[in-house]
């Protein structure tokens, strides 16, 4: 496995991250454990959640199957850089008016006692807003997440789903109270979604924060489910997978000139920009987990990142360049 700092931090995390969505949901318990298992066996200490996932009625139930695996002993936990997320409706009606999706120093503090609950844990490594709450001054957030550092219950902040501005407005209330800020972004970031390189990636980049990709097959588009007959499983609108046919049809025989299958191209072109810390496999089984290992062995050269580029052309660079001249 390799390994890497999360953004200006001194803590090193693998350079990929098992993604636990599906735990509870499309992956049953049994197989989540599996999952668990092999991601520590084969060197991985960077696992992200978020406490609104089981969904719905059913939010924090992989939180919870997380949580039964840590209890099952031999140094799970003490391995594991475990991240989750704040933000989202937990279904739970003692939260009141507070139950809607949005972040207070209330309501971060509520959840983030739940996750640790669920998790049957008494510390987060990386504590993430899942998505920004522009009704909330910075002074109210930076104050509740440093009393939940100071009381040991998490070690880093982290942020997922914001604008570049947004970024530097953390960092800028941050560096005013002293105090280290964001340590990562998590954001979607794919062949197919690389508008983040405009602003997101370069504030990232400058300001200190690690970029956690999420979606780095875009739902299987970029893993060739276009190539089977029904579409794959998460290809699902008909219309956005026909939009991109063209593209996809040539990525797929670029990729079979690589002899490497377009999963594990996806995964090594994010592994190769070096704003990417590591990108979230949110793997349904054990299989899965094991063919995106192989990621880590693909290496792109310039011509086939400059070939990549040619199907799947960015944004133009960082702004204002890629827009002003």
């Amino acid at each position: 496995m390799q390994y890497t700092k999360l953004g200006k931090s001194g803590l090193r995390v693998s350079r990929l991250c098992l993604g636990t969505m599906n735990f509870g949901v499309d992956t049953d318990e049994k197989e989540s454990f599996r999952i668990l298992d092999a991601a520590l066996d084969a060197g991985i200490n960077f696992m992200d959640t978020a406490n609104i996932y089981g969904w719905g009625e059913n939010a924090g139930r992989t939180e919870e199957i997380i949580g039964k695996w840590f209890q099952q002993g031999d140094g799970r936990r003490e391995r594991t850089v475990l991240a989750t997320k704040v933000y989202g409706d937990m279904h739970d009606e003692h939260d009141g008016p507070n139950r809607e999706a949005g972040l207070s120093a209330y309501k971060i503090r509520r959840h983030l006692e739940g996750s640790l609950k669920r998790l049957q844990t008494d510390h987060i490594e990386l504590y993430q807003m899942h998505h920004v709450d522009r009704s909330v001054n910075w002074s109210e957030l930076w104050g509740a997440f440093e009393t939940a550092a100071a009381q040991g219950k998490i070690g880093y902040i982290g942020s997922s789903n914001f604008a570049g501005w947004d970024i530097a407005v953390a960092q800028g209330e941050a560096k005013a109270r002293g105090t280290l800020g964001l340590v990562s972004e998590q954001h979607k970031y794919n062949l197919l979604c690389r508008l983040p390189e405009l602003e997101v990636l370069p504030a990232s980049r400058e300001l200190g924060l690690g970029v956690i990709p999420w979606s780095p097959l875009d739902g299987g588009l970029l893993a060739g489910n276009h190539r089977r007959k029904e579409g794959g499983r998460r290809s699902g609108d008909s219309n956005r997978l026909e939009r991109h046919r063209k593209q996809l049809d040539a990525y797929a025989e670029f990729c079979d000139e690589l002899g490497q299958p377009e999963d594990l191209v996806s995964l090594a072109w994010l592994l190769s920009n070096p704003a990417v810390t590591a990108p979230i496999i949110g793997v349904r089984t054990h299989d899965q987990f094991e063919r995106s290992l192989r990621a880590l062995e693909v290496e792109l050269d310039e011509s086939a990142l400059k070939r990549i580029d040619e199907i799947f052309p960015g944004p133009g660079g960082d702004a204002p360049r890629a827009y002003a001249w």
